[in-house]
């Protein structure tokens, strides 16, 4: 076989060695070595292959050929070959070309020359590629086995491309190339460009060849800036997608085997749209994204690394904090034919070519200079190129390829043929000296002959009129086309460090120092049996008291009672118990005693597998609770005296709801009783704690909200909101060093909460830091995206399931009439305010839970903007902060709200605000704008009442409200919708509906004011019995109440009992019941009816 074209004119640099430097001779300060140890497996790559050289260059210098080996039959051939290139700061080797261009290495046949033949013919083999950067990572020598790629030829050949086979090279210096400074203080920047997509309809895969080209400019060394160019990108026809991960390659033009253009260990895996830095990232844009990915594309997956020294990264930093926005140039030129030499004087005008189709996308780099961020990934569109929009956007006075063009046409690169050497700068010999000038000649002729006002880019072809119409309108088409740029930035270490979050929670603890941990609670298998005896014996104590009132007590000497009565007792007891509801709270109070005995005692926590296991475990767990029953019962018998009545407390929801029912009143002395006696009730809750704080931060009393805050964050340092709610009162109070701590805290311990990322960029924004502020801002809305798509799965999932049960159900159900529940309770009266995000009380079991979530029809759909979640983030964000009452974030995160378009949310949350200041005119004004914008949504007119209310316009009031209470969804807040038209109607003396609303507010969220309200209409409407059993119910919930002990006063008065009255209205007097006209009323009954008041 020849010896191909190219490699036969270089063989007296390929097969007589220069000569090298030997691993024993030293080396100098700024030499590179490197040396070709071994190959390995070279016959599976060829099976007859008997004599190898590798061949070394870097930088498209040769560095020089090793001597012809014999391979071994195991398919080693041991070169030994050491050569070595100097290393110059200013080059022509320096740091950047060390960062970004590998050694290439050869591995070349070379076999014996027959008689005919005047020299030996060679042929390469493989191709290999070594990676210098660990040489700028602080190394200085480093052995690598870098894989020989197979070098494609004919067919005929019995070639194995897929051979896995590879050169031993050790790469070395005699010191460091980086100081420990330069190493410490430096950054490596490496960007890779994936592809063009949506390209115009200009560029077609026909024609004359084009090379596609890209360029950005960065800081190397100072201020000095070298350029990234990306060249030779592939037009691919529209098809399947680019396949992920796909190798990144290296920009070199010399690679004949093109497996040895893929970087070692280096992937584009690309990633979720909604998770990219650039544009096109939005839910709007996927469908377009998707299909541009698979219609005409440029692609590259190239890789430009550089190193940037400690000067560089500063000037880095600082144009990116000038100009957020850097240029990144694309063209297209002419492929020039391969039968031209280099550039020479006489043909200067290939200096001055044209480029075509010169576009420019803008890379937003701001985010770099956030903490922590060293990645950008994204889509960027591309515009036409034009100098005075470059220049407004990124300040850059002149175009990078245009600067370019004459290196571009000196280095121009030549299709890779198969077994066709680029051996770049070799000293060429005559026969290349003969086609130099032959070729210069051809490009003489046709510049004197050619008649077109540019200078053509081909010498093979006139340009078409399809390029001549593009060069027209340069570039407008990649607006049309919408052609956007796929490209990832990425440095090794961050410009602006990010704080570990180790430090962060250091900071936080000597801030806010831990509570100690709570006392271990032993909680064993005589402890649960212990609290099944006091249960037992509670509920014995509570059915004999029953006993009593029914049939008063059997005292000793009154004989025995006989059997017929004792049943007939039993049964009305049984009667008695069950149609009060007290045999239910009785099996609840014992059911969570018997739990523990089940988990403490018998060990079981997961579910049976069979049911003749689960059979028998009840069975022995029934004669075992019957007998320590009897155990409980006979100590009880033989107790001296009974044990005191445990003493009855409110819990912590009905507490919440008190303190929020005196706050809406105004009554914040009661309030802060009510939230001071919930923590007393349990001191080691944090929400209990945030409440109160958000109740103090409602008072401007922000020392005490801070003290709240920091006791909630003491209790738990990795709680989120009690991190932000101690940065927000931070804020309040000016303490910004230590609220930008607990902000960070926060989005570090939560990366996916969106609130947390809000509210660090409103004060980032507050402290003018404009760059971490857009950088908090895009991670929240990237956040939020992620999880309203969630949401959105999650529905449709939901949704597909119901219509499959429901076509189940058509099928098989039985008829309405069976369907029916049996009593089925008003789910309404177990409603919890939603501010609590505490657990219910009582829950149904699994099995009624899921029964009855699937009954449940389908509600019809959601008729205003209550039904529909926050959308933007600084909804989200007002929602957290109107919740904890912190008015000066909610105006600024309103202000981004209103930039982006003005809402019935927005007005709505605006008049709440003005509501809490009093400003009632702007908040009058904010609600006709919601009402205009959503007169349906049942919030908007509960606020309205609220206002007119305040504004003492009853009539309005009673409007705004019951136009609320019609609406098919209630309001988020229906207590006091409740409890003020209720007001309204007493005012109004009609008694029937003030009844009636007082009684919908205690089915909801019963309270000392709702039983008030239901004890007056109906002491109004006469009815005294239904008064007193309400307006106990009151004093109940709160006897220091003096409205609540005057009215059991007018009752007491009105049933003749004379001592109750004196009693109930001394309280009234002594809580303050002023000279008001219920006093006037009362003191009327009571000179009318002769009693009542001991000062008579």
């Amino acid at each position: 076989m020849e010896a191909p074209e190219g490699l036969s004119a270089r063989k007296g640099s390929l097969l007589e060695p220069q000569a090298v430097p030997g691993e024993s001779q030293p080396l100098s300060a700024n030499a590179v070595q490197v040396t070709v140890v071994k190959a390995q497996d070279l016959k599976s790559i060829r099976s007859d292959t008997s004599s190898t050289l590798v061949h070394v260059e870097y930088n498209g210098v040769i560095l020089g050929d090793s001597s012809t080996v014999q391979v071994l039959p195991n398919g080693t051939a041991n070169y030994n070959f050491t050569t070595s290139f100097e290393y110059s700061p200013d080059g022509p080797n320096s740091l950047v070309d060390i960062a970004q261009k590998p050694v290439l290495l050869t591995v070349i046949e070379a076999s014996q020359k027959q008689k005919k033949q005047k020299e030996e013919k060679v042929l390469p083999l493989g191709q290999a590629v070594v990676d210098l950067l660990p040489l700028l990572q602080g190394q200085c020598s480093f052995t690598v086995l870098a894989p020989l790629y197979a070098v494609p030829t004919s067919p005929s050949e019995s070639l194995h491309p897929e051979a896995k086979c590879g050169l031993e090279v050790t790469v070395r210096t005699e010191k460091p190339l980086l100081s420990v400074s330069q190493l410490s203080n430096g950054n490596f920047l490496s960007v890779t460009l994936e592809a063009a997509y949506s390209v115009p309809d200009t560029f077609l895969p026909t024609g004359p060849p084009q090379n596609y080209m890209a360029c950005l400019q960065v800081p190397a060394v100072g201020e000095k800036e070298v350029p990234l160019l990306f060249q030779n990108g592939i037009l691919k026809p529209a098809g399947e997608k680019e396949p992920l991960p796909r190798p990144k390659k290296w920009s070199l033009t010399n690679i004949m085997a093109p497996g040895a253009l893929n970087i070692p260990n280096s992937f584009i895996f690309g990633g979720s749209y909604e998770d990219e830095d650039g544009e096109l990232n939005k839910t709007e844009d996927r469908e377009f994204r998707i299909q541009a990915e698979s219609m005409k594309r440029i692609v590259w997956d190239t890789e430009r690394r550089c190193y940037l020294d400690p000067a560089a990264v500063l000037i880095l930093q600082k144009r990116i904090a000038e100009c957020q926005y850097w240029p990144v140039e694309v063209c297209r030129m002419p492929v020039v034919s391969s039968s031209k030499g280099k550039t020479s004087k006489a043909d200067k005008g290939d200096e001055d070519r044209q480029i075509f189709s010169h576009g420019v996308a803008y890379v937003n780099m701001l985010p770099l200079l956030c903490p922590g961020v060293q990645r950008i990934r994204g889509a960027f569109h591309v515009f036409t190129y034009q100098d005075s929009e470059v220049l407004e956007k990124t300040k850059k006075q002149q175009s990078i390829l245009r600067d370019l063009r004459p290196q571009v046409s000196l280095t121009k690169d030549r299709p890779c043929t198969p077994g066709i050497s680029s051996l770049s700068r070799a000293v060429p010999n005559k026969a290349q000296r003969e086609e130099k000038e032959k070729s210069t000649k051809e490009r003489e002729f046709n510049r004197k002959t050619s008649c077109a006002p540019k200078i053509q880019l081909s010498d093979t072809a006139l340009e078409t009129e399809n390029t001549e119409k593009f060069l027209g309108l340069d570039g407008q088409q990649y607006a049309e086309a919408g052609t956007f740029l796929v490209m990832e930035i990425k440095l090794d270490k961050a410009l602006v460090p990010k704080r570990l979050r180790e430090e962060l929670t250091k900071r936080v603890k000597e801030m806010i120092p831990p509570r100690p941990p709570l006392p271990p609670r032993t909680e064993g298998a005589k402890k649960a049996v212990e609290d099944y005896h006091s249960q037992v014996t509670s509920i014995a104590v509570a059915i004999l008291s029953e006993y009593h009132d029914l049939f008063g007590k059997q005292l000793p000497g009154q004989g025995a009672i006989d059997h017929q009565t004792l049943e007939e007792q039993k049964r009305l007891l049984n009667f008695e118990l069950n149609s009060s509801g007290k045999y239910f709270a009785f099996k609840e109070q014992l059911k969570y005693a018997v739990v523990k005995i089940v988990r403490e005692k018998y060990l079981k926590t997961t579910a049976f597998e069979t049911q003749e296991e689960f059979q028998a475990f009840l069975s022995e767990l029934y004669v075992y609770l019957v007998d320590q029953m009897h155990v409980a019962l006979n100590q009880l018998l033989h107790e001296e005296a009974a044990s005191p009545a445990p003493l009855t407390r409110m819990t912590a929801e009905q507490l919440w709801l008190f303190a929020h029912e005196a706050e809406g009143n105004k009554d914040y002395k009661l309030a802060a009783l009510y939230h001071q006696q919930r923590i007393a009730q349990d001191k080691h809750n944090t929400q209990y704690w945030l409440d109160y704080g958000a109740f103090c931060l409602l008072l401007e009393d922000n020392t005490k909200a801070q003290e709240c805050f920091r006791e909630a964050l003491s209790l738990d340092p990795h709680h989120v909101r009690s991190l932000l709610l101690c940065g927000i009162v931070a804020v309040v109070l000016q303490h910004y060093e230590e609220a930008e701590i607990f902000f960070e805290d926060a989005c570090c311990l939560e990366p996916f909460n969106v609130v947390a990322w809000t509210l660090s960029g409103l004060f980032y924004e507050l402290q003018n830091n404009n760059i971490q502020a857009e950088m908090a801002f895009r991670e929240a809305k990237k956040r939020l995206q992620a999880q309203l798509a969630r949401e959105r799965s999650i529905s449709e999932g939901k949704r597909g399931k119901k219509h499959i049960a429901a076509a189940y159900v058509r099928s098989t159900s039985p008829g309405p009439e069976q369907l029916l529940p049996e009593g089925a309770p008003d789910g309404s009266a177990s409603r919890l305010p939603e501010a609590l995000e505490e657990p219910a009380l009582a829950c149904p079991a699994p099995e009624e839970e899921a029964s009855a979530s699937e009954a449940a029809p389908e509600g019809p759909p959601p008729i205003s903007g209550l039904s529909q979640p926050s959308c933007t983030i600084f909804m989200k964000a007002v929602e957290f902060l109107m919740k904890f009452k912190a008015i000066q974030f909610v105006h600024m995160a309103l202000a981004h709200e209103l930039l982006a378009g003005s809402s019935c949310a927005y007005y709505l949350a605006l008049a709440r605000t003005c509501l809490l200041k009093e400003d009632l005119s702007k908040c009058e004004e904010c609600l006709c704008e919601a009402v205009r914008i959503d007169f349906m949504n049942p919030d908007v007119w509960a606020l309205k009442g609220h206002l007119c209310y305040l504004k003492r316009d009853f009539a309005g009031a009673k409007e705004c409200y019951e136009r609320t209470i019609s609406f098919v969804v209630d309001a988020a807040d229906m207590h006091f919708v409740y409890l003020r038209l209720g007001s309204i109607y007493l005012e109004e003396k009609e008694y029937g509906k003030a009844k009636q609303t007082y009684l919908q507010a205690c089915k909801s969220s019963p309270s000392c004011l709702t039983w008030l309200g239901v004890g007056i209409a109906c002491y109004r409407l006469e009815e005294m019995g239904e008064a007193e059993d309400a307006l106990s119910e009151a004093n109940a919930l709160n006897n220091r109440n003096a409205e609540v002990w005057a009215y059991l006063s007018l009752i007491c008065l009105h049933g003749g009992r004379q001592l109750e009255a004196e009693q109930c209205y001394k309280y009234a007097v002594k809580l303050g019941l002023g000279p008001t006209a219920l006093l006037q009323e009362l003191r009327a009954a009571q000179q009318r009816f002769g009693f009542g008041n001991p000062a008579l």
